[in-house]
């Protein structure tokens, strides 16, 4: 740990004696934001492309140096395996001060204003399916459609009649002789060896890795299933709930630099829907 950090009780000693503090008149007394402000630090996966890697290569990993680059400082990342308790061992031990790519209202950090919004997505191989937008579409009854288990199209998928021939992934892939870097990728690899009909996945990652598979294929939002289970997400970034200077640093940040981030999550394919309605959104639009 270097000399800034303090440990996570000290942290939390910290705290709560601010927040016994005894307000003076009218005011009460102000809790300062434990953020480090000579480098920026963000905890990522190392091996989540497109989102992020260790070679800082994908588009979260690229939005992070917009925010570091409009800061004026440098970024320092601390990598851990996206699963079970990563926030927790993460923001909440202290070790950064910034978590990328949160859906936006999350309960367990406090989120920055929405930086993107995208869908889920169904992808098929180029020439099969064509003109299928949505999963009530006959022409998948019986197919073998790839999904990652527990995710909300999961329940769509039931209300339609597809789980009988849907083929669930376990969400997260911890064996380290595992042939794909993410589950994602594996079930574009699966489609791509014809192992399944089609997939269903999260937007921002199946048009890269479409593209990445070696095989032609068609991403389609999916924009017309009903809104609940919701198919459509605000992205945001995650900071410490209280941190309320820093994330309205981050937002100002976000609005400035908005044009900017646009480009990237463009350059990897993420299919981009309007603020408010569920379409696609052109270039600019936003």
């Amino acid at each position: 740990m270097h000399g800034r950090l303090m440990s996570s009780f000290a942290r939390i000693a910290a705290l709560c004696a601010l927040s016994l503090t005894v307000a003076q008149g009218a005011h009460a007394q102000h809790v300062p934001d434990m953020v480090t402000t000579d480098v920026l630090r963000v905890c990522g996966d190392p091996g989540n492309m497109p989102f992020s890697e260790r070679k800082e290569d994908g588009f979260e990993n690229k939005i992070a140096a917009i925010i570091a680059d409009e800061l004026k400082v440098k970024v320092r990342y601390y990598w851990l395996t996206q699963g079970p308790g990563f926030v927790r061992n993460t923001l909440g031990t202290g070790l950064c001060d910034l978590i990328m790519g949160q859906a936006f209202g999350s309960d367990l950090v406090q989120t920055t204003n929405p930086y993107y919004r995208s869908a889920y997505t169904l992808v098929t191989r180029s020439g099969e399916f064509d003109g299928i937008e949505a999963l009530d579409d006959p022409r998948l009854k019986g197919k073998s459609v790839g999904v990652i288990a527990g995710t909300p199209p999961v329940n769509r998928m039931g209300e339609v009649g597809l789980v009988s021939s849907m083929k669930a992934y376990a969400p997260y892939q911890l064996d380290p002789s595992r042939n794909y870097q993410t589950v994602g990728a594996e079930i574009v690899g699966a489609l791509a060896a014809k192992e399944i009909d089609a997939a269903v996945l999260w937007g921002p990652a199946a048009g890269w890795l479409a593209k990445q598979s070696g095989t032609a294929m068609r991403v389609v939002p999916l924009l017309r299933e009903p809104q609940r289970p919701p198919m459509a997400y605000r992205i945001a970034m995650g900071v410490r709930i209280g941190e309320n200077d820093w994330k309205r640093s981050l937002n100002t940040i976000l609005r400035k630099r908005k044009a900017d981030i646009d480009a990237v999550l463009r350059a990897f394919d993420v299919p981009l829907l309007d603020d408010e309605e569920n379409k696609l959104a052109e270039p600019g639009e936003r």
